[in-house]
């Protein structure tokens, strides 16, 4: 099987016991559409292909693709990039998302499930240990920024569990956690880019009060003299209802 390349961020899972635990997590069901992010060398891959669900896996490393299809013809792979996949034309309002997803583009590819939470219906996804604490951090800790926030807003997330470098070939420098993503439907787009904007541009300048940190955004020119938001607060100090606030203040004035 073809070597693991740094620049496709493959770290190949390798132990059986953390492989059946995830799919015990995942628990594959008869008719769902499922679709995986990067199969690598099939680890999770054969379990998910002895389900009856319809499995899809992208990857983007075409080296492998020709021997993974012979290994599991009744899967789906498409040698793509998972960022550049429509995932509309799955047909489903259920699409679930499953992978030991590259750690250079976790924000990427969360931002597309956001991008489709009403298409996605649950995420399962290994990613580095401290973006998984980021993702599940609560208002005041340290780890607390734009994708606790977003992940608020878009889902329930929750750390399943914790995962150390030896499970892997070659083994990542740091540890891993399989999270778990169960989507809400947020179904106003508009709403939805313009929060996206605001907790950005809110985050914008870490450490800098929120006035400063609108002023040196897209809402640079948007007035909040009447914002009932203390603008002398940081963002890291705002709750999921301020930033719903601050959205709808904004799309009054834009």
């Amino acid at each position: 099987m073809a070597k693991a390349l740094k620049r496709f961020g493959q770290n190949y899972l390798i132990d059986k016991n953390i492989i059946n635990k995830i799919i015990s997590i995942i628990s594959p069901q008869k008719k769902e559409v499922i679709v995986e992010i990067g199969p690598g060398r099939g680890a999770l891959t054969e379990l998910l292909a002895k389900s009856e669900a319809s499995i899809f896996a992208i990857e983007i490393d075409f080296r492998v693709i020709a021997e993974l299809k012979d290994k599991f013809p009744n899967v789906t792979f498409i040698n793509q990039d998972f960022l550049e996949v429509d995932l509309t034309e799955f047909k489903t309002e259920k699409l679930r998302i499953v992978g030991n997803i590259p750690y250079n583009i976790t924000s990427p590819i969360l931002f597309k499930i956001f991008e489709n939470n009403l298409t996605v219906k649950d995420a399962t996804l290994m990613v580095q240990y401290e973006v998984a604490k980021r993702m599940t951090s609560k208002i005041g800790s340290k780890d607390y920024g734009i994708l606790s926030v977003l992940l608020n807003y878009f889902a329930e997330t929750e750390i399943c569990f914790k995962v150390s470098p030896n499970v892997f070939i070659p083994k990542p420098k740091v540890f891993s956690a399989l999270v778990h993503l169960q989507m809400k439907k947020k179904d106003d787009l508009r709403f939805n880019q313009t929060f996206i904007s605001v907790v950005k541009a809110a985050f914008g300048n870490r450490r800098k009060i929120l006035k400063n940190s609108f002023s040196n955004s897209i809402f640079a020119q948007l007035n909040f003299e009447d914002c009932k938001i203390d603008l002398s607060k940081r963002a890291e100090q705002l709750s999921i209802d301020d930033f719903i606030y601050l959205t709808e203040y904004v799309i009054e004035r834009l």
